[in-house]
């Protein structure tokens, strides 16, 4: 039971890949991708892409953080192997994933992904297909931008 388009989401923090402490407020348009497991093929497709799609996301001025109940280290170590330079926050006990409403029992979150702006869902995909998903999703949130 994810949470839906209009819901209201409050705050949430967890540490990025450098253990700095990210503080997710959703009043700027946000893009939080769950994903499984840190240099999986389908996560790293994932992760690469919304990477080099970066600062097409920067200038509408949108943040994008990917989620996974990996570790810290395990984070900073994926990001280093391929260069990635967006926030990958470290959910180990599953609290961001459980903030939006996502099962975390098997010891990882579905690939999910919520586009949130002015503190309420504003898309939902769950099942992602991780190739060409950050298209999509900048697509998506131009498209919300422009209402």
């Amino acid at each position: 039971m994810t949470l839906n388009v209009g819901d209201q989401i409050s705050e949430v923090s967890a540490p990025n890949q450098q253990g700095e402490t990210m503080t997710l407020s959703f009043n700027e348009p946000t893009v939080v991708y769950f994903y499984p497991r840190d240099d999986t093929p389908g996560c790293t497709t994932e992760a690469v892409q919304f990477n080099e799609s970066l600062s097409q996301y920067e200038a509408i001025g949108a943040e994008v953080y990917g989620v996974s109940t990996d570790s810290v280290d395990s984070h900073s170590s994926f990001c280093n192997k391929y260069d990635l330079e967006l926030n990958l926050l470290a959910d180990p006990e599953g609290v961001v994933a459980t903030h939006f409403n996502l099962d975390v029992s098997s010891g990882k979150a579905a690939r999910t992904t919520f586009i949130v702006s002015s503190g309420s869902i504003q898309a939902v995909y769950n099942d992602v297909k991780p190739d060409g998903h950050s298209d999509v999703v900048l697509s998506k949130l131009k498209e919300i931008l422009e209402d």
